[in-house]
């Protein structure tokens, strides 16, 4: 990238993230790099860009003028790169995805394996958090795209890609494995290990449709912790089925009387939309 657009991302970034720390992670430059690109702007221009303070810092009037003409700069940048990519056939490049478990482990290496066979010099950067973290990082740049679960926040576009149901998990030999369907108020007289991705709780949601409380005694993210757990006769817990695949745990899978799902979907930043990078992967979502 030329030194000149570096700055003005640098620029840019840390006015949206409020700090050269957090402009630093979005970018991979140290927060010195972000400094020190910013202050060589106000030298060239011979204005003050942003006041620095304890509190972060803070667009000066100058700044305020100028900040308009820098995000130009920087998108149109953006939109001269992806024609470049685009003559170029995408011989080179890197897509930043970010997912969560099950997806990472069962969907992605089908997908980039189908996408590198025509694509073999694109690289790949994998990013895994909760649906909140993954929303965040799309928004801040941190990631180009990210698997999430429906439907997500209105500043981000999205496809729907599949429904995926919520299990029950029990150990082997588990008096309520003799049921076929299980209700959720049988849920509640056992140890429950609560899966949580982020602030779209999902399983939570379950038992407040139903006006109950579960005896959560475990909270966690990670599905295969919350497996390994209930593998261990601590507790009983609901999964979704998409990471049930292919588990070397001792469990049993059972539906919920009344069905539950969760909608997996794939969102990007709106300008994002326009990459050819990014519309060449959504050509290979079906073979997840």
């Amino acid at each position: 990238m030329d030194v000149s657009i570096q700055k003005y991302l640098a620029f840019v970034k840390a006015v949206e993230c409020g700090s050269f720390t957090r402009a630093a992670g979005v970018l991979n430059y140290s927060q010195s790099g972000i400094s020190r690109m910013i202050g060589d702007l106000e030298r060239e221009w011979r204005v003050v860009l942003l006041e620095r303070g304890r509190s972060g810092i803070r667009l000066t009037g100058e700044g305020t003028r100028l900040l308009p003409y820098a995000k130009r700069v920087c998108s149109e940048y953006e939109k001269l790169q992806a024609e470049v990519d685009e003559i170029n056939g995408l011989k080179s490049g890197l897509i930043r995805i970010g997912a969560f478990s099950s997806v990472a482990t069962h969907w992605l290496p089908n997908i980039i394996r189908e996408f590198q066979k025509k694509y073999p010099g694109i690289d790949y950067e994998l990013v895994l958090g909760d649906y909140t973290e993954i929303e965040t990082w799309i928004e801040e740049g941190r990631v180009d795209c990210g698997f999430l679960r429906l439907p997500v926040r209105a500043a981000l576009e999205s496809v729907f890609l599949e429904q995926d149901r919520l299990l029950v998990v029990l150990p082997e030999g588990h008096p309520l494995t003799v049921l076929e369907k299980i209700p959720v108020s049988a849920l509640c007289e056992e140890p429950f290990m609560l899966l949580e991705k982020g602030a779209k709780a999902e399983v939570s949601e379950i038992f407040e449709r139903s006006g109950l409380r579960p005896k959560v005694h475990f909270i966690t993210w990670d599905d295969y912790a919350i497996m390994s757990m209930v593998e261990s006769g601590l507790g009983i817990s609901i999964l979704p089925e998409l990471i049930l695949k292919r588990i070397p745990y001792r469990i049993v899978a059972r539906e919920l009387e009344i069905p539950a799902y969760r909608n997996i979907g794939l969102a990007w930043k709106e300008k994002k939309g326009n990459s050819p990078m990014l519309k060449r992967f959504l050509e290979y979502l079906d073979y997840r």
